[in-house]
């Protein structure tokens, strides 16, 4: 397996309390998979996201990825958060430019490759028309496309996404869905996507662990059987699993294990 979390767990104090944040967490990922850490806001899914990106690294068990043991961020991955985190002053092709210009490209690429490589993710996500636009001039739905672009264009092994459409209205936020299991797709990366939206990890998801918050667990693991071509959210195969997620969803015990649907 290309990620494994063994009996994970993170505990950090709170207002000189001692917090439990997760625990007792075991998920096994493979190459090129999308995840989505599903659950109800306070599971510790953000936390075990950033655990796995190495910002945060677990108090107890073990993350590896690829047989290294995962204690800071690498520049191997990288995280879109909600908040896009582009430069103002930079153009969008300078904002996804910016990855490139650092120490581990600088020597490698120059200046116009670092255009052209920027410009094939622009041009992925659909903004080529407004690559010379600052980002008050766009709209946030365009600014996470910047971000995934930029994210995209350093060639990262794995992303890690934390709620990225979440603060987008509903036509924009399906818009992105869509583009983002496209590109997935196309590019074959490995991403670990935190959300709430049930609905959303259905039509995203290879796997869907479903976690349970005080402290926070893996309840569920789900499979989706659905092609990640051509996901219709109106067919019956989509809304039948959709309800059966939300059924375990809202189940009371922990079950904490595979179910094939």
């Amino acid at each position: 397996m290309y990620i494994e979390i063994q009996n994970a767990g993170k505990r950090f104090l709170q207002n000189g309390k001692e917090f439990t944040a997760f625990e007792n967490v075991s998920l096994s990922i493979d190459k090129g998979e999308f995840i989505c850490l599903l659950g109800p806001s306070g599971c510790g899914k953000s936390t075990l996201l950033n655990a796995v990106a190495g910002f945060d690294p677990v108090t107890e068990g073990s993350v590896k990825i690829d047989g290294e043991e995962v204690v800071k961020p690498s520049l191997e991955y990288v995280t879109i958060f909600q908040n896009y985190g582009l430069l103002p002053w930079r153009t969008v092709l300078k904002n996804v430019e910016l990855g490139l210009e650092s120490k581990k490209f600088s020597k490698k690429l120059s200046k116009e490759q670092r255009r052209k490589i920027a410009e094939k993710y622009i041009d992925l996500v659909n903004l080529s028309e407004f690559k010379y636009s600052h980002p008050n001039r766009i709209s946030g739905g365009m600014k996470q496309r910047v971000a995934i672009a930029r994210a995209l264009a350093v060639s990262p092994e794995i992303i890690f996404m934390d709620e990225p459409f979440g603060a987008l209205d509903a036509i924009t936020r399906m818009k992105l869905q869509e583009d983002i299991l496209r590109i997935s797709k196309e590019e074959r990366k490995t991403i670990i996507f935190v959300t709430h939206d049930i609905e959303e990890a259905v039509f995203l998801a290879d796997r869907i662990v479903i976690m349970t918050p005080n402290p926070g667990k893996i309840k569920s693991i789900i499979n989706v059987p659905l092609t990640r071509y051509g996901r219709d959210r109106t067919s019956d195969d989509f809304i039948v699993l959709r309800d059966k997620v939300f059924e375990i969803f809202n189940m009371k015990h922990d079950n904490n294990i595979e179910y094939v649907i």
